[in-house]
């Protein structure tokens, strides 16, 4: 079983500001996440779930891991850093989906709110009209929290469908 996550999701406020509301919402999908993968063991967060499919829960964070990275590093913050998780067959960058036998699921899910901290410190201070170039176009904050958002709600909906088929849970 995975050290105890304890992930206390908070709603996002109805009134605030926008730059509060779109990081809350942020935050709100990525405490999501966790819950779908808190109280699963090694084995249960390594399963693929929904045949024909390979994507696991373990992979999800692991992907997500690689787009926070991608987002807010590469693109906001203009940081050269490697992938987390290097590709490891044909055809380059898998975008961490790949399970590697030699990084647990406590090891991935520490590099992901290790990730999500450093997200949060490179969005301090910055205005949401901010831009950064991405493959030749300027991309605002706003664009970048708005498209994080859309990143997690799709795929808390996987989640969702791989924890009911692990162990029956539904909700949260």
């Amino acid at each position: 079983m995975l050290t105890a996550m304890t992930v206390e999701r908070v709603r996002p406020p109805t009134t605030a500001g926008e730059e509060t509301t779109l990081a809350a919402w942020l935050n709100f999908y990525r405490d999501t996440l966790a819950l779908k993968c808190e109280g699963l063991d090694e084995e249960q967060l390594r399963t693929a779930s929904a045949p024909p499919s390979s994507l696991t829960l373990l992979g999800l964070v692991q992907h997500m891991t690689e787009v926070e990275r991608a987002w807010f590093r590469r693109t906001l913050a203009g940081e050269d850093v490697p992938a987390v998780y290097p590709a490891t067959g044909e055809g380059g960058h898998d975008e961490g989906f790949t399970l590697h036998d030699d990084v647990s699921a406590e090891q991935a899910m520490a590099a992901w709110r290790e990730e999500i901290a450093v997200s949060v410190r490179n969005c301090r201070g910055r205005a949401l009209d901010d831009t950064a170039s991405f493959h030749g176009m300027e991309v605002s904050l706003r664009w970048i929290y708005t498209h994080m958002i859309a990143e997690y709600a799709r795929h808390d909906g996987h989640a969702d469908l791989l924890r009911e088929r692990i162990d029956g849970s539904t909700g949260v």
